[in-house]
């Protein structure tokens, strides 16, 4: 039965053009920009590794976007109702959803991570961008982690809202406006910052680190893995309440 569910939910994902062109966008994006940014920052921006990884939260927003019409566009549709007839528990079929987009989310993931830093080394072969410590390890191969529970709050944020529309501008504006936004609040901003969600997935993979300089952010909180088991209890939260919302109310 998991198998024929997980199956399913596959071929539903990709029946259609929107996914492909969420994650073609989702990979491209980030890496368009970090080439433009090695290609053009000047000696005060240091070529690191984490800062391979600046734009990565471009294609971590698309991938929750793919993740929302993938899940949202079901109730929208009435689909959902045929998948919960088949599979009355509910609990099983919604398991499958977030295992197929969070797999594909972690291997998203992987692709820009790896993607940002070979681009990065092709654009500025003369940068020192080799591979050596667990956190130059960490800012790349954890893009893998990130993205995959980034899809897990698509989903979530989706089956709680049940609507693409709803999602989609709650999701943009939190991540677009929001956590840009709640930093210029007089005194407490800077600190209610550091325990924004995406800053924190920034803040395990390496990916803010002109952050705190330019902005004069407070010492952080947490630490890297800290923040990434922070990052997954908010998006598993998310998907947890999804899940239990969508067990009690009618499709």
């Amino acid at each position: 039965m998991i198998t024929n569910l997980l199956r399913a939910e596959r071929i539903k994902l990709f029946s259609t053009r929107a996914p492909w062109w969420c994650l073609a966008l989702a990979f491209a994006a980030p890496l368009g920009f970090t080439a433009l940014f090695f290609a053009l920052a000047g000696p005060e921006i240091p070529p690191t590794v984490g800062n391979t990884q600046l734009a990565s939260g471009n294609g971590r927003t698309v991938l929750v976007v793919l993740a929302i019409l993938a899940t949202a566009s079901e109730f929208n549709w009435g689909t959902i109702r045929l998948t919960f007839q088949a599979v009355p528990s509910r609990v099983p079929a919604l398991l499958a959803k977030v295992v197929v987009v969070g797999a594909v989310g972690a291997g998203l993931g992987l692709l820009v991570g790896f993607g940002s830093w070979g681009l990065a080394t092709l654009v500025n072969p003369d940068a020192d961008l080799a591979l050596r410590s667990g956190a130059e390890w960490r800012s790349v191969l954890g893009q893998s982690l990130v993205f995959l529970l980034a899809a897990v709050a698509g989903v979530g944020v989706a089956l709680l809202l049940r609507s693409v529309a709803f999602a989609l501008t709650v999701v943009l504006v939190w991540t677009q406006v929001l956590e840009g936004v709640v930093i210029l609040i007089p005194g407490a901003g800077k600190h209610i910052y550091q325990w924004m969600p995406f800053h924190a997935a920034d803040q395990f993979v390496g990916a803010g680190g002109l952050g705190a300089g330019t902005l004069q952010l407070p010492p952080a909180p947490l630490g890297p893995w800290g923040y990434l088991g922070y990052f997954a209890a908010v998006c598993v939260a998310l998907f947890v309440a999804g899940v239990i919302t969508t067990a009690r109310r009618d499709a």
